[in-house]
């Protein structure tokens, strides 16, 4: 008697990859559930290979291709490489993609631009109405002249969706790409999904789209469409966990009991530890969106004691080997050296999604720039300073940026975030960006006046106590953002797995409660809270399932019997563990 050498995560694999390559002989549009460490991009290329098997010949000689559309390029890259860049393949991102075949229809583009927003019907009136001006889409920086109009990143979408309602346009882009296979699927925008669904989907035309992703890891932009559920559209779920070992796929099947999952080695374990502060003695915060947190200190000693806990447990907490994951504001500020900066905002995302323009500039441009002239990198930096590239054209000029960006280096390591800028302003290497440059003109002219206007003293107030900070803050987030640090919150850490993971789960974001969250999943829902429970379970799954072999919880948030007994219910009981706090 022979026994099957396949491991449970293996079979689960082959299930699905047969239910896959039968819709794609049935040219049925199907959606690939995958969850976390199920191997999703692995599913993907099989699927493009088995294509390539099938319709290689066929799209070569009808100049026909599948379009593969991902939402970054490091994953547009990997696909290329991993069908050997096959002709039949097109690889891209969603805007990309969108441009490539749109940019040929310049006549119902410029008609439909005026209707997009009525920043949109200005920029048109300023430029002298429409007069056969080139539409491009190269930076994502908006514009309007009398010869040219520059489209912004979310424009292409709109118009996408807009010309996808047009018979003529869908025949042509249906004839051209038969097949369209979406990676990340969840993360599309809604609108933009929606008209896919009805308008190639539920047609008459013979089109396939394939989706691959998981909705639950639907953590980026309330924009994003999330699950996609369609009569014409056959679900298969992808029931395999390659990554994490037995004990925390168990736990993540008990979390997610509709797409359960089998683990890859049955021998395994994986251990589990979850740290509560309900015994917390002193008084906690109150502050709007930090209710029920521990104060900083009391929450940064109760960090310190669960890592020695797990330093006894055999954890190693360096680079290589543990993530800690912080779903909490304070402490992570204060631990990355940012604390000062983070005081000046009243709402995260403005620094961590640099929805602030300052902060973007220096994120995006300043940094970048700076780092690379440090490492004498000069390609990168001319990268980084997009269309403000320098014009070079003699020694001089050369000497001078030289100069100007050694005195640079040297403020930014010294001096403060106002210092910084008021160089910036006189040397202009590198130039402020537009939206910068137009509130440091607003500013100027405001402090001019005797007295600040009443509607403008919050305006004057954020810019002076920005100003104020020690540039080296800046630094630090940087540091943060860009993954340069142990510590991480939900920005870069889907896809990622880790051997040990920490997360430690408080208060300070504004569309975060876990307390609350944990709390609804062991009752009900409020009406009309769907969408913040989902915003935060995603958020938690996604968290949990980093870890290949150990996973530890903190909460410095006071937690109800509720949420105990939910956590209880998926971690068990005999892994939760109170924190002794004075």
């Amino acid at each position: 008697m022979t026994t099957n050498s396949k491991s449970p995560a293996e079979i689960a694999s082959e299930e699905a990859l047969a239910k896959l390559y039968k819709a794609i002989d049935d040219n049925q549009s199907f959606r690939l559930e995958a969850g976390a460490g199920a191997g999703k991009t692995y599913s993907l290329i099989k699927a493009l290979q088995y294509l390539i098997d099938k319709k290689e010949a066929t799209f070569l000689r009808k100049n026909q291709k599948i379009a593969c559309i991902t939402y970054t390029n490091t994953a547009k890259e990997e696909i290329e490489d991993r069908v050997d860049n096959n002709p039949i393949i097109y690889a891209d991102t969603i805007h990309a993609f969108s441009w490539s075949f749109l940019s040929g229809f310049q006549k119902s583009i410029r008609e439909f631009i005026p209707s997009i927003n009525d920043r949109w019907e200005n920029r048109i009136e300023e430029a002298g109405g429409l007069n056969n001006q080139v539409v491009k889409y190269d930076l994502g920086y908006p514009k309007a002249t009398n010869s040219e109009i520059l489209l912004h990143h979310d424009d292409v979408i709109k118009i996408m969706v807009h010309l996808l309602s047009k018979e003529k346009f869908k025949s042509l882009l249906i004839d051209r790409f038969p097949i369209i296979l979406i990676d990340e699927y969840q993360d599309t925008n809604t609108e933009l999904a929606d008209t896919i669904v009805s308008q190639l989907i539920d047609s008459e035309y013979s089109i396939m789209i394939g989706l691959f992703g998981d909705h639950w890891q639907k953590i980026y932009g309330s924009n994003a469409c999330g699950l996609i559920e369609n009569e014409n559209i056959s679900e298969i779920g992808k029931n395999a966990n390659f990554r994490s070992e037995k004990n925390i796929v168990h736990a993540l099947n008990r979390m997610r009991p509709d797409l359960p999952q089998n683990e890859k080695d049955t021998n395994s374990e994986g251990e589990i530890n979850v740290f509560h502060t309900n015994n917390f003695a002193g008084a906690r915060r109150t502050e709007n969106h930090w209710n029920g947190d521990l104060p900083i200190e009391a929450s940064k000693t109760s960090i310190e004691q669960v890592k020695q806990l797990l330093t006894q447990n055999d954890w190693e907490f360096d680079f290589e080997n543990t993530k800690i994951l912080m779903l909490t504001n304070n402490v992570l500020a204060e631990e990355q050296g940012y604390i000062n900066l983070a005081s000046v905002f009243s709402d995260s995302d403005d620094y961590l999604k640099m929805n602030d323009h300052y902060i973007k500039f220096f994120i995006d441009v300043l940094e970048p720039v700076c780092r690379a002239f440090e490492n004498k990198k000069y390609g990168e930096m001319f990268s980084a300073l997009n269309s403000n590239t320098p014009k070079l054209t003699n020694q001089n000029d050369k000497s001078i940026w030289n100069s100007n960006l050694n005195q640079l280096i040297e403020v930014r390591k010294t001096g403060t975030i106002g210092e910084v800028l008021t160089l910036l302003k006189t040397t202009l290497r590198p130039r402020l960006s537009p939206k910068v440059e137009e509130k440091e003109l607003k500013f100027d002219r405001i402090k001019l006046l005797e007295e600040v206007p009443e509607e403008e003293k919050s305006f004057i107030s954020k810019i002076e106590n920005l100003k104020e900070i020690s540039y080296k803050d800046v630094i630090n987030l940087f540091e943060y953002i860009n993954n340069n640090t142990p510590f991480s919150t939900k920005h870069g850490i889907k896809g990622k797995e880790f051997n040990n993971v920490l997360v430690i789960a408080g208060r300070g974001w504004n569309h975060y409660n876990w307390d609350q969250f944990l709390t609804w999943h062991n009752t009900a829902i409020p009406s009309g809270r769907e969408n913040a429970y989902e915003r935060n379970r995603n958020l938690f799954y996604v968290c949990c399932s980093r870890p290949k072999k150990r996973l530890a919880i903190l909460f410095t948030q006071e937690l109800s019997r509720n949420s105990l007994e939910t956590l209880s219910n998926w971690f068990g009981e005999e892994n939760l563990n109170p924190l002794v706090l004075s």
